[in-house]
């Protein structure tokens, strides 16, 4: 059994590092976009691998099913032409620049992780479903709010956006 949770979690890290790669790397913004989803599901995998079912459903419907499709009508709707290529690839210099940065983060908190004892706190492992709902919408209920009014007036400035250059203006 552990050596099957062992393949899960490999091919879960697979899904995740080649659509991260897809969402980075690729030209047009659906590709990045498909990229962005195949991270999500594989994230999702990785919370059945810990056994937790609740969080991997709401990390699909969530962010695949919800923040993905937003951002996939939002690209749709500003989208300048319809030839799908968004722009040229970026010069060498600002690869270089984006790869040492990638790695100077990288290796800050890789040190950090080997260097600093992990602190470990008694945080049941287990949680019931009711308290987990209770405990996110009472004190947190207006954080979830306030999000779902960002959400929107993204969107609504995507239409606008949209709506202006079409318009000529």
């Amino acid at each position: 059994m552990e050596q099957m949770a062992k393949v899960a979690f490999g091919i879960y890290t697979l899904i995740i590092l080649s659509g991260s790669i897809l969402a980075v790397s690729a030209k047009s913004l659906v590709r990045a976009m498909v990229g962005l989803i195949a991270t999500l599901l594989g994230v999702a995998g990785m919370y059945m691998l810990l056994n937790s079912p609740f969080l991997a459903l709401m990390q699909i419907l969530i962010y695949v099913g919800a923040v993905c499709v937003l951002i996939f009508f939002a690209i749709m709707l500003t989208r300048a032409d319809a030839g799908g290529e968004e722009a040229a690839s970026a010069p060498l210099r600002q690869n270089l620049l984006a790869l040492l940065a990638v790695t100077t983060v990288g290796g800050i908190l890789s040190w950090l992780l080997l260097t600093r004892p992990l602190i470990t706190t008694g945080v049941p492992v287990e949680v019931a479903i009711e308290k987990l709902g209770l405990g996110l919408l009472g004190p947190y209920g207006l954080a979830f709010e306030l999000i779902s009014v960002v959400l929107l007036v993204s969107m609504a400035g995507a239409v606008l956006l949209a709506w202006e250059r079409r318009n000529g203006k």
